[in-house]
């Protein structure tokens, strides 16, 4: 079926969501033209509202409204400890476990010579004078355990290895990749074992746990 220019376009629009393919762009479409005309006007007056008032923390880089996002601003946060995840989602992933209070650092994707995405492009420079500028004892390396994001952790900690910050005391850790909690051994690939394999504890009688990784 061929829609008039304008359903086309607004069709076209939804298919940059990711996830969504022709056939639930068009049901999509057709709900707001069809049922919910003035749902569609709120969508698009809050789209636009978005894109034009959300930026970047200058701080952490993950999207805000303000010059300062609410996590580095607040003032019970520990700005010594910084976890690096590649993007805002993953930040709203880990504060929704609720045991984390440190402050964050997003670069906005990973390493990734074939598209074009250096070092530069993902602000690790800038993480890097910001760990040697504030009193940062701590790096929590979470990108994906991807290859790209391996590679990503990899720079990142070659690159905070320098002697003044090693004479402070920096510590730069990186987050463990086990079996999630109710799975089963027989289900789980292979780079998942070895990361829980080689990240494995240590159970003391006391009750205490000791990493022998």
């Amino acid at each position: 079926m061929n829609y008039s220019p304008l359903i086309q376009q607004l069709i076209d629009a939804f298919k940059r969501l990711p996830g969504v393919g022709n056939k639930s762009a068009q049901r999509m479409v057709l709900h707001f033209l069809e049922r919910d005309r003035e749902g569609g006007r709120r969508l698009a007056a809050a789209l636009a509202a978005a894109m034009d008032g959300v930026g970047q923390c200058c701080v952490c880089r993950t999207l805000s409204e303000t010059e300062h996002c609410g996590i580095c601003s607040h003032p019970a946060r520990d700005h010594g400890t910084v976890c690096v995840v590649e993007t805002p989602a993953d930040v709203f992933a880990v504060e929704q476990t609720a045991a984390y209070r440190g402050r964050y650092f997003v670069l906005m994707g990973h390493l990734s010579p074939i598209d074009g995405i250096g070092p530069a492009a993902l602000g690790i420079d800038v993480l890097v004078q910001q760990v040697q500028n504030i009193a940062v004892h701590e790096v929590i390396l979470a990108t994906n355990p991807t290859v790209e994001g391996e590679a990503t952790a990899w720079y990142i900690a070659e690159q905070l290895n320098r002697p003044e910050l090693v004479e402070r005391g920096l510590k730069v850790s990186r987050i463990a990749h086990g079996v999630p909690m109710g799975g089963e051994l027989e289900y789980i690939d292979g780079s998942t074992l070895m990361h829980s394999l080689s990240g494995r504890q240590l159970l003391s009688l006391a009750g205490k746990t000791d990493n022998t990784a």
